[in-house]
């Protein structure tokens, strides 16, 4: 299995190629690719490139696939006995992010597995 730490938006995710991930917004259209560059950790075959901070030409293709916003939060304030109250809502921003393949110096590690129809053995 391969996979690789990314930051983004502050916050730094697990990614694997074929699936996709709620990320913070990105100003990009929805079905365009992203490269990200920020990889901090890259696992492949058992061997481990761990980055000082950035692994170095190592990067992450993604397609954002649509932008959403997430579920709301409510921010409740109070003070007792002095008849204060503030309550106020809000909801994050969010791009789904599928990604399509991880590479380290120009050499694709993985991209999402095909459907290849392999023939049955009979």
């Amino acid at each position: 299995m391969t996979y690789a730490i990314i930051e983004t938006g502050g916050k730094q995710l697990r990614v694997e190629p074929g699936r996709f991930y709620d990320i913070e917004l990105l100003a990009v259209e929805p079905n365009e690719k992203v490269t990200i560059d920020a990889v901090l950790l890259v696992q492949h075959d058992g061997g481990i490139n761990i980055g000082q901070p950035l692994v170095s030409g190592a990067t992450v293709q993604g397609t954002v696939m649509r932008h959403l916003r997430g579920r709301k939060v409510l921010v409740y304030k109070m003070k007792p006995k002095k008849k204060t109250r503030k309550k106020r809502g809000h909801r994050q921003e969010i791009t789904r992010l599928m990604i399509d393949s991880i590479t380290i110096d120009g050499t694709v590690l993985t991209a999402p597995a095909t459907a290849t129809a392999e023939p049955a053995a009979e």
